[in-house]
């Protein structure tokens, strides 16, 4: 036995689980790994996230702030922060990805999951984000964005962005993330899309709706989770579910400049798109993981159509520049030693 199985195995021991019950699940993009356990009509679900790679802390916290708020995360029902192990609520198995698989009404859950944002963004700043929560400032933005220049181009063109033409990217994103900066922040999930949502049939309301991975919370700016919702990497959103939800939002919120809001929703759109083309070529070329390549031709849609706003055109000129059309696709899998 390994010495992390054998920490593993003392924490479900003392937490008053048997190892012997424990069954893994799917893993995700991160070096976390999560396995369920099942006693008796028990159900618990284990976070293994090791400290050389993760610190749970800021889920035990934003789990904790989530369920102050009245929202459903998952309740810590053991814990080892420093040993990187959770022992979590059970959820089940209903994501909303799996609800839409079946036939579950997409317009209906869209509408339960926008909801949640509507209530959070109600609340004051200081209520909705918790003291201390990292602010999502420009300079995190701009890096983040920066993933597809440092990642993606040199994979598809066989050699690194000209520092000329990195500086010319980042005077590009400057200038568009200027106007996001002005919007009042407030909590930021980040991760807020169909596989991290579950619906729970014994909850009623908000409550009906769980929430996952959201240990990256931020300060920022509201736009970005109703846009992770409304354009997500990993499904289409039919059109009239997603203008229908962005009428919804806006009505509710009874916002004011609804053309600052359109601007920072795109710019912030193309930042989330670019980031997620280049974490997903990184994962590919630096971590072996092509699985998420298949995403990349949509998230690419995605990217472009954000383009087209005015906010964004000297992003869009730098991609026409730098980037073309026919550059625009998803890296063969035969390149990854390239990234190693």
């Amino acid at each position: 036995m390994s010495d992390r199985a054998g920490l593993i195995d003392a924490f479900i021991r003392a937490a008053g689980w048997q190892p012997e019950h424990l069954r893994p699940l799917a893993g995700d993009a991160s070096f976390r790994r999560y396995s369920r356990l099942a006693d008796n009509g028990r159900r618990a679900v284990l976070m293994d996230a090791p400290p050389d790679h993760e610190d749970v802390r800021p889920f035990v916290r934003i789990a904790r702030h989530l369920a102050n708020l009245g929202l459903s995360a998952p309740a810590i029902l053991a814990a080892d922060e420093t040993a990187g192990l959770l022992l979590l609520e059970d959820f089940g198995d209903a994501t909303f990805t799996r609800l839409l698989a079946d036939g579950t009404s997409e317009r209906d859950l869209y509408r339960l999951a926008t909801d949640v944002l509507i209530y959070l963004h109600r609340l004051a700043p200081a209520v909705a984000a918790p003291a201390g929560l990292p602010a999502y400032d420009e300079r995190r933005l701009l890096d983040e964005a920066l993933l597809l220049t440092d990642w993606y181009l040199p994979a598809v063109t066989g050699t690194p962005i000209s520092i000329a033409g990195r500086d010319a990217c980042v005077a590009a994103w400057q200038d568009a993330l200027a106007l996001v900066m002005q919007l009042p922040p407030t909590l930021v999930l980040r991760d807020f899309h169909v596989d991290n949502l579950m619906r729970l049939d014994e909850r009623d309301g908000l409550a009906a709706c769980g929430l996952l991975d959201f240990q990256d919370a931020v300060a920022g700016p509201a736009a970005y989770d109703l846009m992770s919702l409304l354009e997500d990497a990993r499904r289409d959103v039919s059109p009239p579910v997603k203008q229908a939800m962005l009428q919804r939002y806006l009505q509710a919120m009874d916002m004011a400049d609804r053309e600052q809001f359109a601007a920072a929703f795109a710019v912030l759109g193309a930042q989330r798109h670019a980031k997620v083309i280049g974490i997903f070529t990184r994962l590919h070329r630096r971590d072996g993981k092509p699985i998420y390549l298949g995403h990349i031709p949509r998230v690419w849609r995605l990217l472009e159509a954000a383009l087209q706003h005015p906010a964004l055109a000297p992003v869009a000129a730098w991609f026409d520049r730098h980037l073309p059309p026919a550059l625009r696709r998803m890296p063969a899998v035969a390149d990854q030693q390239a990234g190693r």
